[in-house]
């Protein structure tokens, strides 16, 4: 059925895509230095948005950021202009994947989110983004990073903003460490405009996001699929993907996810060690079981909200059978709409014998034994559909392939709770011992 998803079918996302240009390369020079050719492209971006709801608003704030008047709702307009944009994008991508897919998806249902109290803390947001707007990219120095410390540090201490905290304090980290950015070779345009709208989205009226219209417990049976490993020098998650049954509904497509925060020095296998909080996930992933879960919150974005001590290590499950027999027909969750982003596409597919569009090995993670070589020989792959970069490809997170004539399954998770591999095992245990041992003189000290 992927055969069904052309990567050069484009559509006119391309040029969707290339009104992004007027809001991204204007936060590169500063929207304080709007030159003729800059101004042309924010009116071209107001005109895309003519007889929609959005229409008048960005019309306003093009006139007067082109005029050098910029107000904090001028910069509100072009950022849900452009998530706007982005989001329309993503809506026209995962249509057609669920086309091929032959995938059923839930209709979104959502509610605005609490109003938050602190909004001192959510002014001080918008004034450093603003300052960052009408600086520009090139223009940011370690003195305009550090303006916003303190409110990021008062920020991450309420737990009503930690959405925003968290962002601002990763666009922080990553503008520090590229300052000053006038001398950067390559500046990730892109990425950090989409940080930069995000957060400006998530400061306005009290942060009032939409959000999932309520948990709902669920009591059943999850059947993993495998997981995709996101590390940070600072954070790793671990998303697991899988089939939930519960209830005698329809099998459906969910997520959980699980995180920690680390230090730069525990990379690779020794990752797993920081998760051991939740051991009933990780017995499930690394003996490949299924989970038995009693009143698991289960939000209509697909996510459950994990707690370990609802889990239970069920029987035996092999991923790859339930890809078989499961996947085609399991009901696909709506998208929350502030993720709503071509990037944020991550959806399971099964593939068997030769992939009719690339299977990407770049993200594999360093933690488990899967390797671009054992994907190179497999003969089905459990992954994740993605676009990126103006086209399809599949992320694997598992695979079958034959070793030593027999065929074998390979997951991202076969190390959740430690390598198996002799090599692996002493460097993780090594990488801990260094920081037992730093942590020993500090205390010394």
């Amino acid at each position: 059925m992927l055969a069904l998803l052309d990567n050069t079918d484009d559509e006119g996302l391309p040029e969707a895509l290339d009104l992004l240009a007027a809001v991204d390369e204007g936060l590169v020079a500063g929207f304080a230095r709007v030159d003729e050719d800059r101004a042309a492209a924010l009116t071209a971006l107001a005109g895309a948005f003519g007889g929609s709801p959005l229409a008048e608003r960005v019309a306003e704030a093009v006139e007067k950021i082109a005029a050098g008047s910029i107000a904090d709702e001028h910069l509100f307009a072009l950022a849900a202009a452009r998530i706007a944009i982005l989001g329309a994008v993503h809506d026209a991508l995962l249509a057609r994947a669920d086309a091929a897919l032959s995938r059923t998806r839930a209709p979104w249902s959502g509610e605005p989110g609490p109003a938050a109290a602190a909004v001192n803390l959510l002014a001080g947001s918008r004034s450093w983004l603003r300052e960052l707007a009408i600086t520009g990219w090139r223009g940011v120095d370690h003195d305009l990073v550090s303006a916003a410390g303190q409110v990021i540090e008062a920020t991450l201490a309420d737990p009503e903003l930690r959405r925003l905290a968290v962002l601002l304090d990763g666009l922080a980290a990553e503008l520090r460490a590229s300052s000053p950015i006038a001398t950067l070779e390559r500046v990730p345009v892109r990425r950090w405009a989409d940080l930069w709208s995000r957060a400006l989205l998530l400061a306005q009226d009290g942060g009032r996001a939409q959000r999932a219209a309520g948990a709902e417990p669920v009591t059943g049976r999850l059947l993993v699929l495998g997981a995709d490993v996101h590390e940070h020098g600072t954070a790793v998650q671990v998303q697991v993907h899988g089939v939930l049954e519960a209830g005698g509904a329809e099998p459906r497509l969910v997520r959980a996810s699980v995180a920690a925060a680390k230090v730069d020095t525990i990379v690779g296998p020794a990752i797993w060690g920081l998760l051991q909080g939740q051991p009933m996930l990780m017995t499930a992933l690394a003996e490949r079981r299924s989970v038995d879960l009693t009143d698991m919150p289960l939000l209509a974005s697909g996510d459950l909200v994990w707690h370990d001590d609802r889990a239970k290590p069920g029987a035996p499950a092999e991923p790859f059978a339930t890809a078989r027999v499961l996947l085609t027909g399991a009901l696909a969750p709506a998208t929350a709409p502030l993720d709503r982003h071509p990037a944020r596409i991550a959806e399971p597919v099964f593939v068997e014998g030769q992939s009719p569009i690339p299977v990407d090995t770049a993200r594999l993670p360093a933690c488990g034994p899967l390797t671009p070589e054992l994907v190179g020989a497999a003969s089905a792959v459990i992954g994740l559909l993605r676009w990126d970069a103006g086209r399809w490809t599949v992320q694997p997170i598992a695979v079958e392939t034959t070793v030593k004539k027999k065929t074998v399954a390979v997951h991202t998770t076969d190390w959740a709770l430690g390598p198996t591999d002799s090599k692996a095992a002493k460097a993780a245990g090594e990488a801990v011992q260094v920081l037992r041992e730093r942590a020993g003189r500090l205390l010394r000290k």
